[in-house]
């Protein structure tokens, strides 16, 4: 793992990757990831996002969202696994208008925060203004939060690479519903993507 760049809090933004209550909120997820971890997972990032915003970064929320089922269907992949054993077999029920895990988690978000619905597969920039948002703020450096480390998280840390921004990915600010995949998926990140962190390495940098 690489050391840390120094951080322009001037031209850095956080961006968060689900962290919604389709994940996070057992009462409702419909792909949750298990309920302790989605309690230690939120309650670290809103710590850490808190102090981030406080020092001036901005904070946008991307957040999976489909019109109609047939949006999630068209993937040959998850329309196989759908109904199976899978940790994706509710895929076809997953962010549909009126549920209520399109809601962010509330201690994640802030009125100053922007949202961004709509994102339709695991990369943040498909079909999304994700990257409009970042350019017309002047963002060069990407501080990544979120669910699942092994498919949103590393999809969109490959994405951020390719346009060339600076990927920060908060390793106490992401998660999974595949665990055993977590740490690896890390793995890859520092390797050849990005860098891997805490939320307090992530602070000090600035």
């Amino acid at each position: 793992m690489s050391t840390l760049p120094a951080i322009d809090p001037a031209r850095t933004a956080v961006v968060t990757i689900d962290m919604h209550r389709g994940h996070l909120d057992p009462a409702v997820a419909t792909m949750p990831i298990p309920a302790d971890r989605a309690a230690e997972v939120t309650e670290h990032s809103a710590a850490i996002i808190r102090e981030l915003r406080d020092r001036g970064l901005p904070v946008i929320h991307v957040v999976t969202s489909y019109s109609a089922v047939e949006e999630i269907s068209a993937n040959p992949w998850w329309a196989s696994v759908a109904g199976t054993g899978a940790t994706r077999a509710n895929v076809l029920r997953h962010q549909l208008p009126g549920s209520p895990g399109l809601q962010v988690m509330p201690s994640v978000l802030d009125e100053s925060d922007v949202i961004i619905y709509g994102k339709k597969r695991y990369d943040c920039f498909y079909l999304t203004p994700l990257e409009l948002a970042l350019r017309s703020r002047g963002i060069e450096t990407v501080i990544l939060f979120g669910i699942n480390t092994n498919s949103c998280v590393l999809a969109t840390t490959i994405a951020a690479n390719v346009r060339d921004f600076t990927v920060v990915v908060a390793s106490d600010g992401v998660d999974t519903m595949d665990r055993r995949l977590h740490e690896p998926a890390l793995a890859v990140i520092a390797q050849a993507f990005g860098w891997v962190a805490t939320g307090a390495e992530i602070v000090a940098a600035l």
